[in-house]
């Protein structure tokens, strides 16, 4: 079972988006030491509470920094950019930071409508999406009428953000699929992954790969493990209210609040949905999903606020599954 790490470059109350950022190198340096097996960043625009919105930049930024991990997107947001752009970006890690580089792809527009509209796209069919992946790929192995450059050896692997039709698309096109969110409780989890299995088409000789990604935090004891999930699950709540999704909050500050009751019980909801936990409680949870699964990887996207306590997991996760 291979071990990877997404990191969202989360924003903390009391420092600067910066610093955010240097947050993520870091964080990826450490990762590489621990035997993580790949670095992940996401692209989100113009969301307070994360400051990366150029998976490519970033990318280029850690590569300077790391010798050995893997480093990709979690993922790049194809409706919002043009195939070309993706594969001449890519391409140019790939020759940076040569055997080292994934391409994870999304198909989300932005969270808002100024959002979308800024961005240029207000919709994309999944018709649009597939056919723009299969654009990237022709593009990435030189295969395209257009011949995007720096010209790769061997092209980045690609990997599809497994929402809505995913699956599909990635078992048509011969792509490894990322599985988070919702998803993962959903009763036929094990019956539609078997289904991508079972329909998947070679590319260039690829073979199906599952990764599953669970925001995990691990701590010594449940109750430190629900402290270090209750900024993002604040974060969450808040965002309910006030349709931003808000920096990272010191725990103390939130317990000091003063929560309505529906505040509390989403709070409460969304604690006892976390994956958060002591080794013991964590294991046969997460055990069960890879049994469900099958997975090949898993993709760890964990945060709080506390960035030595963070780290902490992070080492935790791989003597966990390690």
């Amino acid at each position: 079972m291979r071990i990877s790490l997404l990191d969202r470059s989360r924003t903390r109350a009391g420092r600067d988006e910066q610093a955010g950022l240097v947050d993520s190198v870091e964080r990826a340096v450490a990762a590489e030491q621990l035997g993580y097996h790949r670095f992940w960043v996401a692209e989100h625009h113009t969301v307070p509470g994360i400051a990366s919105g150029a998976p490519a930049v970033l990318l280029a930024a850690i590569g300077q920094r790391t010798e050995r991990i893997r480093l990709g997107s979690g993922g790049v947001m194809l409706s919002n950019h043009r195939p070309l752009v993706v594969a001449e970006q890519f391409l140019m890690l790939e020759a940076l930071t040569p055997g080292r580089i994934d391409l994870g792809l999304g198909r989300s527009l932005g969270f808002t409508a100024p959002v979308r509209e800024a961005l240029g796209r207000t919709e994309a069919s999944t018709e649009d999406f597939a056919a723009e992946v299969g654009q990237v790929r022709d593009l990435l192995e030189g295969a395209a009428p257009l011949t995007a450059r720096p010209v790769a050896a061997e092209p980045p692997p690609m990997h599809l953000l497994a929402t809505g039709a995913g699956l599909g698309i990635a078992a048509r096109l011969g792509l490894g699929v990322v599985l988070g969110g919702p998803v993962l409780h959903a009763d036929d989890v094990g019956e539609r992954v078997a289904a991508y299995r079972r329909e998947f088409r070679p590319h260039r000789g690829s073979a199906p790969h599952v990764m599953v990604s669970m925001d995990l935090l691990v701590a010594d004891d449940d109750a430190e493990a629900r402290e270090l999930a209750l900024p993002e699950v604040w974060a969450m709540v808040r965002s309910r209210g006030t349709g931003a999704f808000p920096p990272l909050e010191d725990p103390a500050r939130i317990c000091e609040q003063d929560l309505t009751s529906r505040e509390r019980d989403r709070v409460e909801k969304g604690l006892e949905r976390a994956w958060a936990g002591s080794p013991a409680t964590l294991r046969p949870r997460v055990e069960r999903v890879l049994e469900a699964t099958g997975a090949d990887e898993l993709l760890a996207a964990g945060a709080t606020f506390d960035r030595a306590a963070l780290a902490g997991s992070d080492a935790r996760i791989v003597q966990l599954l390690g």
